[in-house]
């Protein structure tokens, strides 16, 4: 009989347990930045959208997420990736004890927040990455293949091959599953040609920007083999020729220019007024006709002088004649 009781209670039990809602999970953080298509466990994930302790979190193969944790740890996953929230145990000091990713593939970027370094790990198929208040950027590839680039601080990473400690900037180490590991060294180009994928480190070689002071980091001398970086290169050329067109571009003012000056030149055109020289052979006639007129005046002065001669003649002799007869006259008295 208390069998049965038993039973009872427990089916029960079991059927209200079923019936009662499931805790939600604990936000751990948000997004802040989401460009094109980013998802998470209950679907597609926007800005503010909050992300969740255990939570699995995908980009597509442009997507690129921007994610702030409580105590302020920044995390950017890039193009193609996957990373899963694998623990997460907050206390009331505005900190967190436990912080723990499974980075399966993709590219990331992780800045520290204000918890204590020992309470960060980042789990990798290569191996661990251990922080020590710092911030780099990571990589993982399809067969598990894992680099790291150190930005600021110090980090180590540990494998089946060993440790690596990095404590340079741009200190790189690269690590596969099957326990082979690099020296660390520092990062250059030809890393890309050993991860055999130049989209590798993005936010180093500037194929993906980020936002905010998290993007403030970066370079490396690994952004002048990228892609997009050549594109840069390759509009430089043009840019050093565009002071040659510049002058050309100031030929047409002095060709202008020249114009103008001619005009106060062509006033020398008014040497058209030759044209009037062209009149002067005309003037020639107007001479011939003034040296006419003047023969004719001269003619007429002569004919005037013997007219005033002969009028003087015979003035002289009318005189004559008169005196004459006046001689006349006293002489018959």
């Amino acid at each position: 009989m208390w069998g049965w009781r038993s039973v009872s209670v427990a089916t029960l039990c079991v059927a209200l347990s079923s019936a009662w809602p499931a805790p939600a999970a604990e936000p751990v953080g948000q997004a802040v930045v989401i460009k094109t298509e980013v998802t998470g466990q209950s679907g597609p994930i926007e800005v503010d959208t909050k992300v969740h302790r255990n939570e699995r979190i995908k980009t597509s193969q442009s997507g690129l997420g921007q994610f702030l944790f409580r105590d302020g740890t920044k995390l950017a996953v890039g193009w193609g990736s996957s990373v899963v929230i694998d623990k997460y145990v907050f206390d009331d000091s505005q900190s967190v004890k436990k912080l723990t990713i499974r980075a399966a593939k993709g590219t990331f970027r992780w800045v520290s927040g204000s918890s204590n370094s020992s309470a960060y790990q980042i789990l990798t198929p290569a191996g661990t990455i251990g922080v020590r208040g710092t911030a780099f950027d990571f990589y993982v590839g399809p067969d598990g293949t894992t680099a790291v680039v150190l930005l600021n601080g110090a980090a180590q990473f540990c494998g089946p091959g060993g440790c690596r400690q990095l404590q340079q900037r741009c200190d790189c180490v690269v690590a596969k599953p099957n326990g082979n590991m690099s020296a660390a060294r520092r990062v250059d180009p030809s890393v890309l040609e050993t991860l055999g994928n130049p989209r590798a480190l993005p936010f180093l070689s500037g194929n993906q920007r980020l936002s905010g002071g998290i993007g403030m980091l970066g370079g490396c001398n690994v952004a002048s083999v990228a892609p997009d970086r050549k594109e840069r290169n390759r509009p430089s050329p043009p840019s050093s020729t565009e002071p040659a067109p510049n002058p050309q571009r100031q030929d047409p003012p002095q060709r202008q220019a020249e114009p103008q000056k001619e005009r106060p030149a062509t006033p020398d055109k008014p040497d058209k007024p030759d044209k009037p020289h062209h009149d002067k052979p005309d003037k020639p006639d107007k001479h011939d006709g003034r040296g006419r007129h003047e023969h004719h005046d001269q003619h007429d002065r002569g004919d005037h002088r013997d007219r005033d001669r002969d009028h003087d003649k015979d003035r002289d002799h009318k005189r004559d004649r008169n005196h004459g007869k006046g001689w006349g006259l006293n002489r018959n008295r």
